[in-house]
């Protein structure tokens, strides 16, 4: 009996902790993120684009999509602005653990699973910025894929930081139906090869 009682104290316990932990976050990148019209844009491509990418007509979708442009350069812009003003939060105030689920509190005594999410908004500062400067030469519909893959990992992070591993991933499931590896597959390899070398934990200091 004892024993049931201890293990109710420690989960209940635990369950404060993580929801302060988790509020703390929130609260960290809702503050930030009030300075942008980051969601509303957001919302606008990846909805534009899934409309425009069910044309039958093909100059009708190209045309469709080349609405979006200022929008794109919008987004690309408060992306990297959001990763700069980021830039001035305390890496102990922006750690984020790996392990699929939240462990609170983890950048203090679990370092080698936590990541920075600095660090990591400034991977989709410069994936957003290749797929909207379409250095790849993507024709309309194919960057029209990538961006939503790229805005995509985006939400996937920020929900990731915000909550957890595996609370991102059925978000991005349950909005997009999509999952985090086939978003990952779609993204530019420079978005890939940064995002996988910053999940190691093996990216440049």
């Amino acid at each position: 009996m004892e024993t049931v009682l201890l293990l109710l104290m420690v989960a209940a316990v635990w369950q404060v902790l993580r929801v302060q932990y988790q509020r703390t976050h929130i609260a960290l990148l809702g503050r930030h993120l009030a300075s942008f019209q980051l969601e509303r844009h957001m919302e606008t491509l990846t909805q534009g684009y899934t409309r425009a990418i069910q044309e039958q007509n093909e100059s009708r979708q190209i045309q469709v999509l080349e609405t979006f442009s200022q929008t794109e350069r919008a987004v690309a812009a408060q992306v990297q602005s959001l990763a700069d003003v980021m830039q001035k939060e305390s890496a102990q105030a922006t750690g984020m653990g790996i392990l699929s689920f939240c462990v609170p509190y983890a950048e203090r005594f679990l370092p080698a699973a936590v990541r920075d999410f600095r660090k990591l908004l400034h991977i989709h500062a410069a994936g957003l910025r290749h797929a909207v400067d379409n250095e790849d030469g993507k024709d309309a519909k194919s960057r029209a894929y990538r961006l939503s893959a790229e805005l995509y990992l985006l939400q996937h992070s920020c929900h990731w930081f915000c909550k957890s591993r595996t609370v991102a991933n059925a978000r991005l499931l349950m909005r997009h139906k999509v999952n985090h590896q086939k978003v990952l597959e779609s993204v530019s390899a420079l978005t890939r090869s940064s995002y996988q070398q910053w999940l190691q934990g093996t990216d440049k200091q």
